[in-house]
């Protein structure tokens, strides 16, 4: 007997995969510094806590597909306070923001219809697209240039009669880019002449630095009827537990269809949406706090960069991922020598290669992917270790 073929195309996680090795590491009495996942370490806000605790009904039940209404107009408030109107038809809550990628891509695309997604991508986002029987095409980016879009040509050059749909992330995962409101003008104006949906996910949103700022799509006015907007509380509430996001469209005919996938699943977890619902009601106080702490870790990484010899690198403009290139021939080899051979004082970090957030063959071999999640002093730490580590294995590797 086999599985289908299906799943067999789908990848491991490149950000979960060494996992065991890591667990192994941890078994002979390491300490293990993971740079190589996206789970905040900020205190999730007790209010979500306290919503829950005070909730209180003899049966648990059921509530909306579309979500539970408090939540889904505590969505819409969010939107409205940046300027951006959806109607409450525009709001779709799901499980997780991946669950609200799935939607999307289930409803733009069928079977082995092409969307284009410029790469590095979040890897999870092409399993997603191997899971539907999609074909992602890459659209290659550059480190020379940040890893901002290429050019209409580019993009323009991958469209055929199977494309559907372009899929972003901004700010992005991995590279921590953030589009500009050109790059995105020039995106949906593609979308228009060819006919295609625009998936923008914007989980990481509030998250920018250095004077940039993250425009939604929901902006854009000309991309009103082609836009879907990805969301989440995960990153920016530091509730990634809670796993609650949220698939928007002012697109009357995706919103309808998509209701119909969320019908089929039932409901979103009831407790959950409670708390997130409390969530969504604080204020931006509380988010650019969290921004300026992210923004202090960013800068702790790129000063031990600074003295890490043949690291090439972006100072990334948002989000709280980079990618590095580091002089290795494979990043993934030093990643798991870094958790079964080297440690200093018994500690040690973990990386996620980078070569599945790519889909060209060869690229990102020698790259890996940086979550800077930890705190200041777990961060000086963990960049000290990985110095020393990658000194000790090129000298073995001479």
């Amino acid at each position: 007997m086999n599985v289908s073929k299906r799943v067999s195309l789908v990848p491991s996680s490149p950000i979960r995969k060494l996992v065991p090795l890591a667990d192994e590491a941890k078994k002979q009495g390491k300490k293990v510094y993971h740079l190589n996942i996206g789970q905040p370490d900020i205190l999730t806000p007790s209010v979500f806590f306290d919503a829950i605790s005070h909730h209180r009904e003899p049966v648990l039940k059921y509530t909306h597909s579309q979500g539970d209404p408090n939540l889904v107009r505590a969505i819409q408030r969010y939107f409205l306070q940046d300027g951006i109107h959806f109607d409450f038809e525009d709001i779709i809550v799901t499980t997780g923001g991946s669950e609200a990628l799935i939607f999307a891509l289930t409803t733009v695309a069928d079977p082995y219809d092409e969307i284009l997604i410029p790469e590095p991508f979040y890897a999870n986002t092409g399993s997603f697209m191997n899971q539907t029987s999609i074909v992602p095409i890459p659209v290659p980016t550059k480190a020379e240039t940040a890893f901002h879009l290429p050019t209409k040509e580019e993009f323009e050059s991958k469209i055929t009669p199977k494309t559907k749909a372009i899929l972003l992330t901004n700010p992005n995962n991995p590279s921590g880019a953030v589009l500009t409101k050109q790059e995105l003008d020039m995106v949906t104006a593609l979308c228009l002449k060819h006919q295609l949906f625009l998936i923008v996910d914007e989980v990481y949103r509030k998250f920018a630095f250095d004077g940039k700022k993250s425009i939604s799509i929901g902006h854009i006015e000309e991309a009103k009827e082609i836009a879907i907007i990805i969301d989440s509380v995960s990153k920016r509430y530091s509730s990634c537990g809670a796993r609650i996001g949220s698939v928007q469209s002012r697109n009357k005919l995706v919103m309808s269809s998509i209701l119909k996938l969320a019908q089929a699943r039932l409901s979103v977890s009831t407790v959950d949406q409670i708390g997130a619902a409390k969530l969504y009601e604080i204020g931006d106080a509380y988010i650019e706090d969290v921004r300026q702490e992210y923004l202090r870790r960013r800068d702790i990484i790129v000063k031990h960069l600074l003295q890490i010899p043949g690291v090439r690198y972006e100072i990334p403009e948002g989000s709280f991922y980079m990618i590095l290139g580091l002089p290795v021939l494979d990043a993934e080899d030093f990643t798991k020598w870094l958790l079964t051979d080297f440690d200093v004082h018994n500690e040690t970090v973990m990386l996620a290669p980078a070569k599945d957030f790519y889909r060209t063959p060869g690229a990102g071999l020698n790259q890996v992917r940086l979550a800077y999640m930890l705190n200041c002093n777990e961060l000086e730490k963990a960049m000290e270790i990985l110095k020393q580590g990658l000194q000790v294995y090129q000298s073995l590797k001479k």
